[in-house]
């Protein structure tokens, strides 16, 4: 799978653990930086991952600031996008599959190594479950109703 990954100085460390731990899957990752700890705004990440996968140059993305809700509210600005802010596993499932979310958003600063890893394996292996309530609630969000 396509993956794009941002991040900001909070989310950095947290960036570095997961982009090896997916190159070691077998995905094909893409880092949109952050390519430090030194101070950075969350929004630039959050734009560049949410076009990429809008656009289909990618098929999902994940980013990583502090708590993960800025970015969470960034991406979500833009249509198409479906950016879950997420700490713990059952989200990570339940969001993929009943939400079909195509972005992942984590705080670096809430969720430990260990834990972030076991929700990206999960969110990266859920597929969408394709209910038809499902995605008449995903046309629903696209149509702002």
């Amino acid at each position: 799978m396509k993956v794009m990954i941002g991040a900001d100085h909070g989310g950095y460390a947290l960036k570095q653990t997961i982009v090896r731990f997916l190159q070691e899957q077998g995905h094909e990752v893409h880092d949109a930086g952050t390519h430090g700890t030194e101070a950075c705004d969350y929004n630039d990440a959050a734009k560049d991952v949410a076009l990429a996968v809008r656009a289909g140059t990618v098929e999902r993305g994940i980013l990583i600031c502090g708590t993960g809700v800025g970015m969470s509210i960034q991406a979500n600005k833009f249509q198409g996008i479906r950016a879950a802010l997420v700490s713990d596993v059952y989200t990570a499932e339940a969001t993929r599959a009943h939400n079909d979310s195509n972005i992942l958003t984590m705080g670096g600063r809430v969720v430990g190594e260990g834990l972030a890893l076991k929700i990206v394996a999960t969110w990266i292996n859920t597929p969408f479950s394709g209910e038809a309530r499902h995605a008449r609630r995903i046309a629903k969000l696209e149509n702002n109703q």
